[in-house]
């Protein structure tokens, strides 16, 4: 990828609402030429969308867990994450190494709704669950480093 490309990447990774007039003052480039370069990443997936970020306590979601799952007959299809897909609550599924065989991410409304879920997951996909429950999350939504020659700036910002 390009260094020029990488730079727009970085700059819509920590501010997915910057106009193609801030990119392009960022960037050194048209306005035209962002636009289409941003477009270019866009269809190649490099881009694969823009999201909100949401602030979950607010909207009644104060429980984050992560719950590891592995199947309880090691024969059975590796068909988990399909068999999951219908529970929203699932914000992220991980397929992981180690004992078990994926990580989900979930949120909820209380530690009964996290029983409840608990007890869907282990019915739906057959496995058992091992329950990480967050206590507090000091940061989130980190953007690695993507540019060459920049590590460390983004932590003076």
């Amino acid at each position: 990828m390009e260094e020029i490309d990488r730079r727009i990447v970085s700059l819509l990774a920590h501010d997915g609402r910057m106009s193609f007039t801030d990119l392009a003052k960022e960037t050194g480039l048209s306005v035209s030429a962002v636009h289409q370069r941003v477009r270019r990443l866009e269809k190649r997936g490099v881009i694969r969308g823009y999201a909100a970020l949401v602030d979950y306590d607010e909207i009644g979601l104060p429980l984050t867990a992560f719950i590891s799952i592995k199947p309880i007959d090691p024969a059975a299809p590796d068909d988990a994450p399909i068999r999951l897909s219908h529970l929203t609550e699932i914000e992220a599924c991980h397929s992981v190494a180690g004992d078990e065989s994926y990580i989900l991410k979930v949120r909820v409304a209380s530690p009964i709704a996290l029983e409840e879920l608990l007890q869907q997951i282990r019915a739906s996909a057959n496995v058992s669950t091992r329950t990480t429950i967050v206590l507090s999350t000091p940061y989130d939504y980190r953007t690695p480093d993507i540019e060459p020659g920049r590590a460390g700036e983004d932590a003076e910002r």
